[in-house]
């Protein structure tokens, strides 16, 4: 099988990486449009800033490439927040596979960014085979995408929000499964095995 994280801007794509040998998966990682089209999954991991990182993907025409993948593709983080349409950090456009958007948390009371263990629930999708509702993950994030019906997960900070979604081929996690022990390499295998 022929994994491919996808080469960007993006600060994770190492422990992605790290996370999936722990599996016993070798992936590649690139940016090159053809190995990305052969691949049988795709990871599309980040860390960053929305505006920066879409002008990047756009650079390398990876903005094209990516919503045609017909593969299961799995974006994290940043990944997910991409898949939307709209993200309000500094006013961007973005791929437009999840019809969603992406809000900055905004709480007198809780610090932000939400940094930490939380839990996940109302679990709908083969992702999260194996995996017991309220099980904790680990999110480090200042936005988040708002629920809608291609939520898979819900956590909540300050309010309810999609700690995962999918369209289709497309799924992704706000939180991330690299850094989320054994519930996270579960998650990473069940992908894997899609």
């Amino acid at each position: 099988m022929k994994v491919v994280i996808i080469q960007y801007n993006a600060g994770n794509i190492r422990s992605v990486d790290f996370a999936l040998r722990r599996l016993g998966v070798s992936a590649e990682i690139t940016s090159d449009h053809a190995k990305i089209r052969s691949a049988d999954k795709v990871i599309f991991p980040g860390v960053g800033e929305a505006s920066s990182t879409m002008r990047y993907l756009r650079e390398a025409e990876l903005d094209q490439l990516i919503p045609e993948l017909s593969q299961p593709v799995l974006g994290i983080c940043l990944g997910m927040q991409l898949m939307c349409y709209y993200s309000e950090e500094n006013d961007t456009a973005c791929l437009g596979i999840l019809n969603a958007r992406v809000r900055r948390f905004r709480s007198n009371k809780l610090k932000i960014p939400h940094v930490g263990w939380s839990r996940i629930s109302n679990l709908q999708s083969p992702l999260f085979e194996g995996i017991e509702e309220g099980s904790y993950v680990y999110f480090v994030h200042s936005y988040y995408v708002e629920e809608g019906n291609y939520t898979i997960a819900e956590a909540n900070y300050s309010k309810p929000f999609s700690a995962a979604a999918q369209n289709k081929n497309f799924f992704s996690t706000q939180f991330h499964p690299e850094k989320s022990g054994k519930t996270g390499e579960q998650i990473l295998k069940n992908f894997i095995r899609l």
